[in-house]
């Protein structure tokens, strides 16, 4: 849609009279003392609600919140969902950052630029189980996903709604796992593989799933060719693929996959993270990606080193240092993300010892890679620095 059908008019001024106190009014008289007198009050005709809707739309999503204290009219129109149906439909999209605490069921919000922060209300589980253990998110369409392990119902979902601003229960995925891989694309949210928390107890699966937030629920997708666990996903090529981890002899895995939806299958990609040189070691986080403009880049926690893939001869490029410690805790606790045209790396400062990681050099880094530079510039965002003291365990990227 053009954007001149979204001019709006041009004000006019009120003409406002002014009465003179003279006696023998003759309203119908020029000259009767009733003078027009211009004002700065502008007239402002009142909106249809389609182009009310499209206005509300462009509005900062960061600033949602504050349409819910306006009127019940803006509450119920963003409780509908049809603002980001109509981002949607006109392209019109913001990233916003997802990270949660350890030990705790709190959840923040930051804005693309991290100038607005807002604390989510808390997820309602008080399973000291799901609470204290490892939880893994990700995001589809307007809804945040955390799956975790509770006492009583076993591993489970919880969602975050942006429409209704509330945490649901639900729904559970078809194979409920952990460690497994998952990727956005679009509304989509996709997993598979992980360890498999059934009735018959724990097993490595190679099944995989896509979530779909218009109907709240999980489809089956085909089967990987590989049981694999401690795996990573990105979006890339418009395929979805599942890179690295261990099979079911814990056997580590240098193949990838991806799945042509398309095609409804999956291809398998021998030696995919061979070039890549990671450091086989216990306890080791899964391979931390990240796509930026169709490109795969890969932090190699050993050394804080970053790559590029290099599709056509399936290897990988080295691109210099990132300014952040993943080698500390092997890859756990560090976020390496896409956040639109850059690379988003939150985790303890490089001038930060072995011997010194109490969680007081947390630093956020964005830069814009180009895999033919020689040296990336890595921009420090200062925002919401000192709040990483207290989290940095689950994070992720939504677009909507």
């Amino acid at each position: 849609m053009a954007a001149d059908s979204f001019l709006m008019p041009p004000c006019r001024k009120i003409r406002i009279c002014k009465a003179k106190r003279e006696p023998n009014l003759n309203h119908s008289d020029s000259s009767s003392g009733v003078e027009p007198q211009d004002a700065d009050y502008p007239y402002v005709p009142q909106l249809c609600d389609e182009l009310e809707n499209l206005i509300l739309a462009r509005f900062p999503r960061s600033e949602y919140w504050k349409l819910y204290l306006l009127n019940k009219h803006f509450l119920q129109i963003l409780k509908s969902g049809e603002l980001f149906k109509i981002r949607r439909q006109i392209g019109f999209k913001e990233s916003s950052i997802f990270m949660s605490a350890s030990g705790c069921n709190s959840w923040w919000a930051f804005d693309r630029l991290f100038k607005c922060c807002r604390k989510l209300p808390e997820l309602p589980s008080r399973d000291v189980c799901f609470i204290g253990g490892d939880k893994e998110s990700l995001c589809a369409g307007s809804h945040l996903i955390v799956s975790g392990r509770e006492i009583t119902d076993g591993n489970v979902v919880w969602r975050f709604e942006l429409e209704t601003s509330k945490w649901i229960k639900g729904p559970f995925m078809i194979d409920p796992r952990c460690l497994f891989a998952s990727a956005t694309c679009g509304t989509f949210g996709f997993v598979a593989g992980g360890i498999g928390m059934g009735l018959i107890g724990t097993n490595v699966l190679n099944s995989a799933e896509k979530y779909n937030p218009e109907t709240k629920s999980w489809e089956s997708l085909p089967c990987m060719h590989k049981q694999r666990k401690l795996c990573s996903g990105c979006f890339m090529d418009n395929k979805f693929y599942v890179i690295g981890g261990k099979d079911e002899n814990n056997n580590e895995l240098t193949c990838g996959e991806a799945y042509n939806q398309d095609k409804n299958t999956w291809e398998l990609i021998p030696d995919m993270l061979k070039d890549n040189d990671n450091q086989v070691a216990t306890q080791q986080s899964p391979p931390l990606l990240a796509v930026v403009n169709n490109e795969l880049y890969s932090l190699k926690t050993s050394s804080n080193e970053l790559r590029v893939y290099i599709k056509n001869s399936n290897t990988w490029k080295k691109l210099g240092a990132v300014p952040v410690r993943a080698d500390l805790h092997k890859g756990w606790g560090v976020a390496f993300k896409s956040l639109g045209n850059e690379l988003l790396v939150i985790g303890f400062s490089s001038s930060i010892s072995s011997g010194n990681d109490n969680g007081k050099g947390m630093t956020i880094y964005t830069c814009k890679p180009e895999p033919e530079s020689k040296e990336l510039q890595w921009r420090c965002i200062e925002g919401y620095k000192d709040r990483l003291n207290f989290f940095l365990l689950n994070c992720c990227v939504m677009v909507a």
